[in-house]
């Protein structure tokens, strides 16, 4: 089938019209969901040597956006590109779309190198924290059985863009760029389409 994917742009005119059209097309069948790679730009987020989470998980956001081949699956990526963009606007994007699920991607970091494996994070006080938490435990499940990364639970955050959404939504932090182990699993290509094929099935599942 044909691939359906929005891609969200940063001009207010730009989103309206996508907006607008994923409120006209969306029906019981259809799936909604928002991908929003963190960092971009000059905030580079973690580092390590030349390794930088927004270039990891914007490359996985991006595999997301090319396997995506289900018609009744329709997913806005908040950047495809290195840009800069502010989390209020990240917010007021989501927002606007009122998706199923938004999941934002990002790569942590410790001053402890033998720190990892992934974490999610689920608003702290949300009408939706209940259903972000069950969202959150599949998903860190599904990828620790598709890759070697160990999970480390799921927690509850007062992150800006999961207090200031109106709709489920997590923060994965696939891994740690601190820790050889998952710095050397996430910056490899195929492993990195691992995680988006594991990704975008769970998407699916939603239906």
């Amino acid at each position: 089938m044909k691939n359906i994917v929005k891609i969200l742009a940063v001009a207010a005119v730009s989103f309206s019209v996508y907006a607008f059209t994923a409120a006209e097309t969306k029906t019981k069948e259809t799936i909604t969901v928002v991908i929003d790679a963190g960092h971009g730009g000059t905030d580079f987020g973690a580092v390590h040597e030349s390794h930088m989470e927004k270039d990891i998980v914007s490359q996985i956001s991006n595999k997301i956006h090319t396997l995506n081949k289900n018609s009744d699956v329709i997913i806005y990526f908040t950047r495809t590109d290195d840009n800069l963009i502010t989390l209020e606007k990240r917010t007021a994007m989501i927002n606007d779309i009122k998706p199923d699920l938004f999941v934002s991607l990002h790569v942590n970091q410790h001053k402890n190198d033998g720190t990892f494996g992934m974490e999610g994070y689920v608003a702290k006080e949300s009408l939706y924290s209940e259903e972000s938490l069950a969202f959150a435990s599949d998903l860190t499940s599904k990828l620790s059985k598709a890759t070697n990364l160990n999970v480390r639970g799921i927690k509850k955050a007062p992150f800006y863009i999961l207090k200031n959404t109106n709709c489920p939504g997590l923060v994965l932090e696939l891994g740690f760029l601190s820790n050889e182990k998952d710095r050397n699993y996430l910056t490899d290509a195929n492993n990195q389409e691992v995680i988006a094929k594991t990704i975008l099935d769970f998407i699916c599942q939603m239906r």
